[in-house]
């Protein structure tokens, strides 16, 4: 089986969207894929106990996709053998009423994992950057003193909110927050396919959207703010890593072992030490328990 070199995901310059693979051969079959995958996110799991027990890191996972992308089953094969308390999953949907008469990054603020937890956000605070973007009209929804049509929302407007989201990031990741970003490259063909598919098979005709159409023929636009936000983004900090996910087994075990082989660098994350009066004693506490 191929390699996975985590460099040749992870985005440390400019880059050209049109030019990311969308489609990895990992030079095995998908049932040595999943193997390994099952391999790697069992040792996650046993990772995501030291961290909760540590208690000083948190985990931010993004994911960031075109619709059919494969978010929510990469999110249910990756974090299958994780404790239920030590992840968080938040999908982002439209703004609430509630959601639009605070900032934008409230919501995901409030929704960030606590120190000693994994969160996950299925779609993100990106979205502000993205669909707000291609439909600039979403904006005038969150009544902003400074935006009285959609004339005013210009470039200025927008290096703002990516100054905003940097700092955003900054902030946490400097407050003991480690965050991964993924973006999941599909190619526009192999959307055409899994729509399809969502249209062809009457138990995941739930999935679909006629609006999903609308925003297919959006494409380059949506491309084009990619392009951008990742470019902008993608710092020492929070970096962005570009997924090829035209194959789902590929896609998953990809993120799997950027997230385990990542964390491994973090030596500090370790179970503390039980106090010492305590550990003197544990022969007594023992036989306590077996004379009961």
């Amino acid at each position: 089986m191929k390699e996975i070199k985590l460099e040749e995901y992870k985005v440390t310059s400019p880059i050209d969207i049109k030019n990311q693979k969308t489609l990895c051969d990992l030079d095995a079959s998908e049932d040595i894929i999943e193997n390994e995958l099952e391999e790697t996110r069992e040792k996650l799991g046993k990772l995501q106990d030291t961290l909760y027990a540590h208690g000083k890191y948190a985990v931010l996972v993004c994911l960031q996709g075109m619709d059919t992308a494969g978010k929510d089953s990469l999110i249910r094969e990756v974090f299958k053998d994780f404790n239920a308390r030590g992840v968080v999953v938040h999908s982002f949907k439209v703004p609430t009423d509630l959601e639009k008469k605070h900032d934008y990054l409230w919501r995901h603020y409030i929704a960030l994992p606590a120190r000693g937890k994994f969160g996950v956000f299925n779609r993100t605070h990106y979205e502000n950057v993205l669909v707000t973007r291609v439909h600039p009209n979403y904006i005038l929804g969150e009544n902003l003193p400074d935006v009285k049509s959609v004339a005013d929302i210009d470039e200025a407007f927008w290096n703002k909110r990516f100054q905003q989201i940097n700092d955003f990031e900054k902030t946490i990741s400097e407050n003991g927050t480690i965050i991964f970003k993924f973006f999941l490259s599909l190619s526009k063909d192999e959307q055409k396919n899994r729509q399809l598919r969502r249209l062809n098979k009457p138990n995941k005709n739930w999935k679909f959207s006629p609006g999903d159409l609308d925003e297919r023929e959006l494409w380059d636009d949506y491309m084009r703010c990619y392009q951008d936000a990742i470019n902008r983004t993608s710092k020492p900090h929070a970096p962005w890593y570009i997924i090829p996910s035209d194959d789902k087994p590929s896609a998953r075990y990809i993120v799997a072992k950027i997230l385990l082989e990542e964390l491994q660098k973090y030596t500090d994350i370790k179970e503390p030490e039980l106090d010492p009066k305590i550990k003197a004693q544990i022969d007594d506490y023992r036989k306590r328990l077996e004379n009961d």
